[in-house]
């Protein structure tokens, strides 16, 4: 069943290829029509994320499917920002080449199927759908998957990578996972004669793992807060250090953050790994407040718009 709602899924969201757009700004008409469909999905996304009946989110995320395709089928909708659509995150590539929508729709507490779309910036539009099949990817960091054979989650930050053989962005994104496990990945993506690829093998060996790897992926208790990003001030990529922790009865084993960071300097387009940023140890592991089974991990559903805890570091 879950099967076939992919596949309806992605039949619905088939690369588009359709009208030019030869004008640099959106006419008033497209203005108009563009933020009554904005209201619409704005009422769709509040609905996947607060609805009590499975069926009526899933309902929801098809609707909204179906809306932001014609949305997006609108001259020059590039230019539109849906700045008011907080539920959904949208994320510009750096130098504007294409945006991506990603969103969540929560099923149970240890289920979470997410849903997105590249939308480029070209004059004729230019779109592709990307289908959540992250239950069957076995090994994260090393597959290389199409947009069909997505590993997904929410985006948060892009970062552009000019790698030699061509540019890469690094997208940075957080998987809810589970109701004691969570976490948080940077893919690469890079376009291949006109196709979407999402891993490439540009992360060196770290602490962690051997290397290379093609996607990096941190997983870490729900109970803590994880840093992955991309830090100004510093000019490199920071993530916190994780060590493993006992957790209890029911979530078993976990890894936590000691206080320490690691991160990567991006040099002559490629990544150089850098262990230990910071030396402050803590004497114990931190353990915040537990959770509240009750509230969806990413989207408090006392808070609709969830926009903080999307693109918190």
């Amino acid at each position: 069943m879950r099967n076939l709602f992919f596949l309806l899924v992605f039949s619905l969201l088939i690369p588009v290829f359709g009208q030019a757009q030869n004008k640099v700004k959106l006419s008033s008409t497209a203005q108009k029509e563009l933020k009554l469909y904005e209201d619409t999905l704005g009422v769709l996304s509040f609905l996947i994320i607060n609805d009590s009946l499975p069926e009526s989110r899933f309902a929801a995320t098809r609707k909204m499917i179906l809306t932001l395709k014609k949305a997006l089928k609108v001259t020059n909708s590039y230019q539109y920002k849906f700045s008011r659509l907080k539920p959904i995150s949208i994320q510009y590539a750096p130098d504007s080449t294409f945006r991506i929508f990603t969103w969540q729709l929560f099923v149970d507490d240890n289920t979470y199927h997410y849903y997105g779309v590249i939308q480029m910036n070209s004059p004729e539009l230019k779109m592709y759908p990307l289908v959540d099949r992250s239950a069957k990817i076995e090994d994260v960091q090393q597959a290389v998957n199409g947009p069909d054979n997505w590993y997904g989650v929410i985006y948060y930050n892009i970062l552009k990578l000019k790698d030699p053989t061509g540019p890469k962005y690094l997208l940075f994104g957080l998987d809810t996972y589970s109701f004691f496990k969570r976490r948080k990945v940077i893919d690469v993506l890079t376009f291949k004669d006109d196709q979407v690829v999402f891993g490439a093998p540009v992360f060196p060996k770290t602490m962690n793992n051997e290397g290379p790897v093609n996607r990096l992926l941190l997983e870490y208790s729900a109970e803590t807060s994880v840093k992955m990003n991309w830090d100004e001030a510093m000019g490199m990529i920071i993530y916190d250090h994780l060590i493993p922790f006992n957790g209890t009865a029911k979530s078993g084993p976990v890894n936590v953050p000691d206080g320490t960071y690691e991160g990567f300097k991006i040099e002559q387009g490629k990544l150089a790994y850098f262990d230990k940023l910071e030396t402050q140890i803590l004497d114990e592991a931190p353990t915040p407040t537990p959770l509240n089974a009750k509230k969806n991990a990413i989207y408090d559903r006392s808070n609709p718009t969830g926009k903080k805890k999307v693109g918190e570091n």
